[in-house]
């Protein structure tokens, strides 16, 4: 696998944790952070494709209106909450 090298500044509160957790397991600095990078890239690639569902789910309508919501969470405090409001 081909790599590239990429350099951060970063405080040194961090690098010092950084390198606690690289001797605590036994790894170098460079095996940790590709590990935090990795999880962090794929987290951001969920959370777009969760926009991208949830912007569709807009476009086609399927969404609850703002006042239904308001009255069910008012409701909620009361002996008789309404039901969960539904899209449509």
């Amino acid at each position: 696998m081909e790599t590239k090298v990429i350099t951060a500044h970063v405080p040194l509160e961090l690098a010092a944790k950084l390198d606690a957790i690289a001797v605590r397991r036994d790894r170098s600095r460079g095996w940790i952070m590709k590990q935090a990078l990795s999880l962090w890239v794929e987290r951001e690639e969920h959370r777009y494709r969760l926009t991208l569902e949830a912007l569709a789910d807009v476009d086609a309508g399927n969404v609850v209106d703002h006042d239904d919501v308001e009255k069910w969470v008012a409701s909620l405090d009361t002996d008789r909450p309404l039901p969960t409001p539904s899209c449509g």
